[in-house]
């Protein structure tokens, strides 16, 4: 399995909806394990294929103890929203903010070899799966920040340094990097993986 480097805000590859998986099989399982790989390098509670850059309707997930992958996700949120939740990004990292997000969702679509699958989801599992459909769908959390909220992380995004945090980010990783290309990167002085 290989370390996916992160696609970071402006890579337009976060703001393009990915398409239907229509092929199952030995690309699509690597692609997923080296995902789930990547998730758990960095401590992420979710990893959405476009930010590995693979314009994919594929996502992985560890919350709470829960762990999986969906493909093709369908998702219907059937609970009321939860109050100011704080809320963050890998492709957007050193930010966060309280965003309300339904508090039950219904998540339907595939596995890694083509079996449906329906999950029902609450609380950060819930968020969880809405964070990770709007990565699909070309959305960032902070697309749906308004007010005072939206204005700070657009000045901090505006006066952040993505392409320092991005080298900062592969640095730490260990000395086998994959691109999202497949291809195996090794980097001189490369130190354990980092969040």
């Amino acid at each position: 399995m290989t370390v996916l480097s992160i696609r970071m805000i402006g890579d337009p590859v976060l703001r393009t909806p990915a398409a239907e998986v229509t092929e199952y099989g030995p690309d699509l399982a690597r692609l997923v394990q080296n995902m789930v790989e990547t998730m758990h390098s960095v401590r992420g509670a979710g990893l959405a294929a476009p930010q590995v850059g693979v314009g994919l309707r594929v996502f992985t997930y560890a919350v709470d103890g829960e762990e999986g992958h969906v493909i093709n996700p369908r998702l219907t949120a059937s609970g009321g929203l939860q109050a100011d939740d704080q809320e963050g990004c890998l492709s957007v990292p050193g930010i966060g903010f309280p965003l309300p997000r339904a508090d039950e969702v219904l998540l339907k679509g595939f596995s890694v070899t083509g079996e449906p699958v329906q999950l029902n989801a609450t609380g950060m599992l819930a968020r969880c799966f809405q964070h990770e459909t709007d990565h699909l769908d070309g959305r960032l959390y902070i697309d749906r920040l308004a007010g005072e909220d939206r204005r700070s992380a657009m000045r901090a995004i505006r006066n952040g340094r993505y392409s320092d945090v991005t080298l900062d980010t592969v640095s730490k990783r260990s000395g086998n990097v994959g691109s999202a290309f497949g291809m195996k990167v090794s980097l001189p002085g490369s130190q354990g993986a980092g969040a």
